[in-house]
């Protein structure tokens, strides 16, 4: 199954767009069918979404969270601060100035792939996250044994 996988180093261009590679584009269009991706501000980056995955996300967060005021306020901060971003013929999606600025983005960005969405973090961001991840790998090999993966 087509999935969001791996990561790539890019840079956008002095408007704020960035080439969204070959194979999320893939993704979107055989997987989704769709080139239009939601983008919030997460935790230290953006997290991009296709439109079905967003909706998705959208249901299940309203049938639970609204009911708890953390919830509420976790939906408003996602809601707030999205983006529809489609990918135009070049395909490329325009990332804005407070979008960049509030997630702390750069000229060079990571693109992650999380399987069903993809994260857009600054370089060094991206780097500094990594090694965090590199130096707890002991922790998630021990949880993932306990759900029987490993």
């Amino acid at each position: 199954m087509l999935q969001f996988e791996g990561n790539s180093e890019h840079g956008l261009d002095p408007k704020g767009r960035l080439n969204i590679p070959a194979r999320f584009r893939e993704v979107l269009k055989e997987v989704y069918d769709t080139e239009m991706l939601k983008v919030t501000l997460w935790r230290g980056c953006l997290r991009a979404y296709p439109l079905p995955e967003w909706e998705d996300l959208m249901r299940k967060l309203s049938a639970e969270a609204l009911t708890h005021r953390k919830g509420s306020q976790f939906i408003r901060m996602l809601v707030s601060n999205l983006v529809e971003c489609p990918v135009d013929k070049q395909g490329r999606i325009l990332i804005p100035p407070r979008m960049r600025n509030d997630a702390g983005i750069g000229s060079e960005v990571v693109l992650a792939g999380v399987l069903q969405y993809f994260e857009i973090w600054d370089k060094a961001a991206w780097e500094r996250e990594f090694a965090e991840m590199y130096a707890a790998f002991d922790d998630y090999e021990e949880i993932m044994a306990t759900v029987g993966v490993l």
